[in-house]
């Protein structure tokens, strides 16, 4: 493959990315815990306290509409690759390390299941293989391979 054919690649795979994380933001950051149900059922909880509870939901309001903005710097970056090369590796190291979070719950069961488990690939071994094949891509040694490269 050639680096012409792989930067395109690359840039099919964030715009994808970007518009599922952009989806999946938007169901959260407008649904907050409950979710617009887009993905799952969200008749999951049962509130016992409402003030905590639209605490919570609050929070999870906001981490849904950084979820958006993340989306979003993927699309965007698929534009120009090198300009947007620093913002982009941010948002994957990001991305990983939320993936890392996951194990914080304490429940393997949940972190390696059904639901969980293709996001967490996605984040764990998805956004370090981006993020290498970003610095391969943007690895340019002069201003006229990268336009040759369709980078820029």
């Amino acid at each position: 493959m050639n680096n012409s054919a792989s930067t395109w690649g690359l840039r099919i795979v964030l715009i994808l990315a970007g518009i599922y994380i952009i989806f999946t933001g938007i169901n959260i950051a407008f649904g907050g815990i409950r979710t617009l149900g887009w993905r799952f059922s969200n008749d999951f909880v049962n509130v016992t306290n409402d003030e905590s509870f639209l605490t919570q939901d609050s929070h999870v309001r906001f981490l849904g509409g950084v979820w958006v903005f993340i989306g979003i710097i993927f699309f965007i970056a698929a534009t120009d690759l090198l300009k947007f090369k620093f913002v982009l590796k941010f948002a994957l190291i990001a991305t990983f390390l939320g993936g890392l979070a996951r194990f914080t719950q304490m429940n393997l069961s949940v972190t390696f299941g059904p639901n969980i488990l293709a996001p967490l690939m996605a984040e764990l071994i998805g956004m370090p293989l981006l993020y290498f094949w970003l610095s391969k891509v943007t690895k340019q040694s002069s201003p006229e391979k990268i336009d040759e490269a369709g980078i820029g």
